[in-house]
């Protein structure tokens, strides 16, 4: 077998994996949007934000102690313990949730009814608002997190495709249980919206506000409840892309990579977020790989945005997206 096409075969599945990290992004943008048809710019912020949050615990640092130190003149950082992952998952999920109900109460239970662009700007403004309250909260350090999850080469995939081709493949065991991760994710998910009476009410609301109210759909705890998975979804892609390159606040820049994945996919379809991210990470991956060297490399920051823009000239509504007839 070539050379090339076995490294091109290494590449296509690091581009699998890659995909996974985007769709575990884009998760969270189709379900706000289909429970409430609001773009929530602030989703790669609630990542980064969750992330923060598990760090800070897990090391038992005091939150605001930069603050709490300017004010009163003490010294204080740490209480001294360190919380096991787990338990500093658990926890972070309570904080989540917490987060979820006053995004709610605060801000979104007074812009029913208004136009979609009130809304998505109210979430670039939720955006700022928690990266500037998270630094303040935990500081702007970059940190580490490390909540167990084996890192580094696959030794069983590497002698396997050396065995096969002469050749070992690197797989990192973090990619390959973000699939896995991902995998379990969108089942339930999927599960969750199909068959549970939340998931139904949240179709509901979804189609329309006023319809699920006259059935006594409450508005209020669809949207908390919506928000409360988009945090942990956000959780858990903090956590992958926490652990694979550190959590510092360029973590909040993913949700842009999400952007593309949308627009492939579909707003609308949880399994659309997933395939979406496939096809963005294999294909600017094997882009690269075949004709970045011709161009002078670097085309992994545009190649899924030149994508997307094909697909918003030839089928806006994505692949699995539904199409909008309206008539005027």
């Amino acid at each position: 077998m070539p050379d090339q096409l076995i490294f091109a075969m290494e590449v296509f599945l690091n581009g699998l994996m890659a995909g996974v990290l985007y769709a575990l992004v884009a998760l969270g943008f189709v379900l706000i949007f289909k429970a409430s048809g609001i773009f929530n710019f602030a989703q790669g912020v609630l990542a980064l934000f969750a992330a923060l949050t598990l760090v800070g615990i897990m090391d038992g640092q005091v939150p605001f102690s930069h603050l709490i130190n300017a004010v009163f003149g003490t010294d204080i950082h740490h209480f001294g313990w360190h919380v096991p992952a787990l338990a500093a998952i658990l926890l972070t999920m309570v904080v989540m949730v917490a987060l979820a109900w006053a995004v709610n109460h605060f801000i979104f239970r007074h812009l029913v009814g208004q136009e979609p662009i009130i809304l998505f700007m109210a979430t670039i403004g939720l955006a700022y608002f928690l990266e500037g309250f998270g630094d303040i909260m935990w500081g702007a350090d970059i940190k580490k997190l490390d909540v167990g999850l084996p890192q580094g080469i696959n030794t069983v995939i590497d002698e396997v495709t050396y065995g096969i081709f002469g050749y070992g493949f690197f797989i990192d065991n973090l990619d390959l249980w973000a699939t896995f991760v991902a995998a379990l994710l969108v089942i339930a998910l999927v599960i969750f919206a199909q068959y549970s009476k939340h998931g139904r009410a949240m179709r509901a609301v979804a189609d329309d506000h006023q319809a699920a109210l006259s059935v006594g759909v409450s508005l209020n705890f669809i949207w908390v409840m919506v928000w409360s998975l988009a945090g942990f979804v956000a959780l858990v892609a903090g956590i992958m892309w926490g652990t694979k390159s550190g959590v510092q606040f360029s973590l909040s820049l993913i949700a842009l990579k999400a952007l593309p994945v949308l627009m492939l996919g579909g707003f609308t379809s949880i399994p659309g977020a997933i395939v979406g991210g496939l096809i963005i990470g294999v294909g600017e991956k094997l882009f690269e790989f075949a004709i970045g060297p011709m161009v002078g490399g670097a085309t992994e920051n545009w190649f899924a945005y030149v994508l997307a823009l094909l697909f918003l000239v030839f089928r806006p509504q994505g692949l699995f997206g539904e199409k909008i007839i309206e008539r005027v």
